[in-house]
């Protein structure tokens, strides 16, 4: 298992972090013989007039990124996808620069607030729907002996509050017992080698724990009621404030082709999953497990939002959502993770959510789509 990264230094990638740029060079072209007369050119597809640099790390629910570049479904973006598996590693690239967008989990908002780090939420792209588990091992019995016992979260992420909220409700303070900071494949080695006594999975890894330790026990999951009422577990968007200050068409753009990724793979499932699996080499039944096999809303794992149930749970359209969702929703999940980043010491005061989110992309494609008029 490799080291986990401190608190501190994690925090630190956001204003030190730097990237190799690589730069592809094209192979001469070979010059045509003067006494042959060179044949007729085939006809140019259109020319990308924008790039942006994305990241995500390897999880299906980022995965309409590679769908959108693999059909080029918005020939005037050129997308420039990286796997960065460390959440705050692309953060710290977008503050440096280097960066545009990043799919992520869609807690960092406050943070970003709190420290002055340029990055906005643009828009909340899924929910958990029972892809998130908290797991015991066989031997804890009950959350109170978890008093004093190391518990494998990813700290800075939904994970550690949704620990948080769970050991809370059954009696166990936050600080009483040790967190472990670990991302999902070292957490699940954590847990079968016997390092931490519970932990937070996210599917396929939760899976792969309850099959490989016999007598683990499910203590609770987001496709709960209570859970997934509340949205608390989900995914977002991010973007650096420069490309929504200094290049808004190319943000709007972004936002286009990975909604017209959700709409082509909800079109065409299994072809979508696949290239999904492949990018992110996963298989496809992993990749199944969690965003389902078609195009619907797939308990177990995550509900895959179009543009307009993006646009009501952000407050653009009026409409609420199935599952308890209402429209707006984006305020109250902002106001939570705030309270809880002031718990864990990630943030140190309450901010207003408009100061860290930007909805400028998202209105922007609704509105060539038709589902936000000029009246509204």
């Amino acid at each position: 298992m490799s080291i986990p990264i401190p608190k501190t230094l994690r925090h630190s990638l956001l204003w030190l972090a730097t990237a190799t740029m690589l730069v592809a060079c094209s192979d001469p072209e070979t010059p045509t013989s003067k006494t042959e007369t060179p044949p007729e050119p085939p006809a140019k597809a259109a020319e990308a007039s924008e790039t942006v640099k994305v990241s995500l790390f390897s999880w299906p629910g980022y995965g309409f990124w590679f769908i959108a570049k693999e059909k080029n479904l918005v020939p005037e973006l050129n997308l420039d996808i990286q796997i960065i598996e460390d959440p705050y590693e692309s953060f710290g690239l977008m503050s440096a620069g280097q960066l545009d967008i990043t799919s992520s989990t869609v807690e960092y908002g406050p943070i970003a607030v709190d420290k002055d780090v340029p990055v906005k939420l643009v828009t909340y792209t899924n929910p958990s729907y029972g892809t998130d588990k908290i797991i015991l091992r066989p031997e804890i019995t009950s959350p109170t002996e978890l008093v004093g016992k190391k518990i494998a979260v990813l700290e800075g992420g939904l994970t550690q509050i949704f620990m948080g909220i769970w050991l809370e409700e059954n009696g166990v303070g936050i600080d009483e017992v040790e967190f472990v900071n670990v991302i999902m494949d070292e957490a699940v080695g954590a847990m079968l080698g016997g390092d931490v006594a519970a932990a937070e999975f996210w599917e396929p890894f939760g899976s792969k724990v309850l099959a490989g330790m016999p007598g683990a026990q499910v203590m609770a999951t987001s496709a709960e009621e209570k859970w997934i009422s509340t949205a608390l577990l989900g995914d977002g968007m991010y973007m650096t404030s420069a490309l929504l200050d200094d290049r808004p068409e190319a943000a709007a753009l972004a936002m286009k082709a990975y909604f017209a990724a959700v709409d082509w793979w909800k079109e065409n499932p299994a072809e979508g999953n696949k290239i999904i699996a492949d990018a992110i080499q996963f298989t496809v039944e992993d990749v199944e497990m969690v965003i389902g096999g078609d195009g619907q809303i797939n308990k177990g794992g995550i509900w895959v939002f179009d543009k307009q149930e993006a646009g009501s749970f952000m407050g653009l359209l009026p409409d609420d959502l199935p599952l308890g969702l209402t429209s707006g929703q984006i305020v109250q999940h902002w106001n939570t993770t705030n309270e809880w980043w002031i718990k864990f010491g990630q943030a140190t005061e309450m901010h207003d959510w408009t100061t860290g989110v930007v909805t400028a992309p998202l209105e922007a494609v609704l509105k060539e789509s038709g589902l936000i008029t000029e009246a509204q």
